[in-house]
């Protein structure tokens, strides 16, 4: 299923990243009241009434400086008519229609994608009335909100979903079952010289200006007998130095493409090492369930290699990702065409794990040795028992255990029986999913 891609566009300090907040439940973004405040990429996941999207707050693109805002808003919201499949345009009721409202309604009059119109600072009933002036802008019905104190969102979210189809429990079948790996890293990491490498033809340009790979481009290739879809992805640059919108553009792409894939490739500089940007793209590989492998390339640069130096490395990445245990970790050369072809091996492996399906009489058998000699901690004198388990999905695995109290089971032995079964099964690269349910 294609992930829905919703953007917030509108004129800046009217809202926006508060109304971002509100809807993925977090506090992300910055939040302030003074012009060009949000600087970092900011999007989220949003889930509501079974229906799930991506929600971009376009602020983060917004550039420092006064001069350059009307034509780089302009050339904004045309990349989130081209790219996004719904567009939320954000007025303010305080100040009513500005000019550069108008402006952006001419860029939007001219697609025939879902517009909606969300009226900002309605806190209350009494301010209804203000949205009546938000019809002369020709986009339909206003729907007045308060980013603030959560006035009318929810019947704002019914309105945004209407169009999108609701997540399934489970996909009954799979339509292209070929192995898709997207390769994703900032640039200049070696993304395209390693897709060049392993298809052995210069498909996709290599250069080192930041940005050459403006699109995603699927390469098919044949390897040990099976087609393997490989997606390259232009790098997402240091938020201080988007200097030009082609930052967003490669922001919507790159997650269309983490997206699709079954396995994502993080490719690193080992010179640099571990960046914010890469977590933040871990992090979302992770929420959506993908397996990861991280690349740490140009490994031929580093000086003073000892026999122990990989190892080393590898301690310190672990301990970075603590919250991500199962990742794999590759040391590469695209240069040299050192371990290349083992980048295609490991996701290989990834999605045979991904898709490994385990008896459950077996998984009971596990369970109860593990209950045996490590009891869930009672809460208030409640005994918690885990009754049985059984694996409800595949690809990603999805595990449900059935508990007399599960809100009472602690987090920290949820913790420890995904490390358990992690140390009995082989899902190096795989996410598991657990779910504690009534019985």
């Amino acid at each position: 299923m294609t992930n829905t891609i919703v953007a917030i566009v509108g004129r800046p300090n009217i809202g926006k990243s508060t109304l971002f907040n509100r809807m993925t439940k977090s506090n992300e973004a910055i939040v302030a009241d003074h012009y060009g405040v949000t600087r970092d990429r900011n999007y989220g996941r949003v889930s509501w009434a079974g229906k799930t999207f991506t929600l971009i707050d376009t602020g983060g693109f917004v550039p420092e400086t006064k001069e350059f805002f009307e034509s780089m808003i302009r050339s904004q919201i045309e990349i989130a008519i081209e790219e996004a499949d719904i567009i939320i345009f954000m007025v303010d009721a305080k100040t009513g229609i500005s000019a550069i409202d108008n402006d952006i309604v001419k860029i939007l009059q001219r697609t025939e994608k879902k517009i909606i119109l969300a009226v900002n600072k309605i806190d209350d009933m009494k301010d209804e009335a203000d949205t009546s002036e938000f019809y002369n802008l020709g986009l339909g019905e206003p729907v007045g909100i308060s980013a603030m104190n959560g006035r009318n969102v929810g019947n704002f979210l019914d309105i945004v979903t209407e169009d999108i189809e609701p997540v399934p429990e489970e996909e009954e079948e799979v339509k292209d079952a070929r192995l898709k790996i997207a390769v994703i890293g900032k640039p200049n990491v070696g993304k395209s010289s390693l897709i060049n490498k392993i298809l052995d033809k210069d498909k996709l340009i290599v250069s080192n200006i930041p940005g050459t790979t403006r699109d995603s481009i699927d390469s098919v290739m044949k390897y040990k007998g099976e087609e393997i879809v490989l997606i390259d992805t232009a790098g997402l640059r240091k938020r201080k130095k988007v200097r030009e919108n082609l930052e967003f553009y490669s922001l919507i792409r790159t997650l269309r493409a983490v997206e699709r894939a079954d396995v994502v490739i993080l490719m690193i500089d080992a010179l640099e090492g571990l960046t914010k940007q890469d977590i933040d793209i871990l992090m979302e590989g992770k929420k959506l369930f993908k397996g990861l492998i991280l690349a740490v390339n140009k490994w031929d640069l580093v000086k003073e290699k000892e026999t122990n130096t990989p190892r080393d490395y590898e301690k310190y990445l672990r301990k970075t990702l603590e919250w991500l245990p199962y990742i794999e970790i590759k040391f590469i050369s695209v240069l040299e065409k050192q371990r290349l072809f083992k980048l295609l091996d490991i996701a290989n492996e990834i999605k045979v794990r991904k898709e490994f399906r385990i008896a459950t009489s077996e998984l009971n058998d596990f369970l109860g040795g593990i209950i045996k000699t490590h009891t869930p901690p009672s809460v208030n004198g409640k005994f918690i028992n885990i009754k049985y388990m059984t694996q409800a999905a595949t690809n990603p695995p999805v595990f449900s255990f059935f508990v007399n109290e599960p809100n009472l089971l602690k987090d920290n032995y949820k913790r420890f029986l995904e490390r358990k079964m992690r140390e009995k099964y082989d899902f190096r690269g795989v996410p598991l999913v657990f779910k504690f349910l009534k019985k």
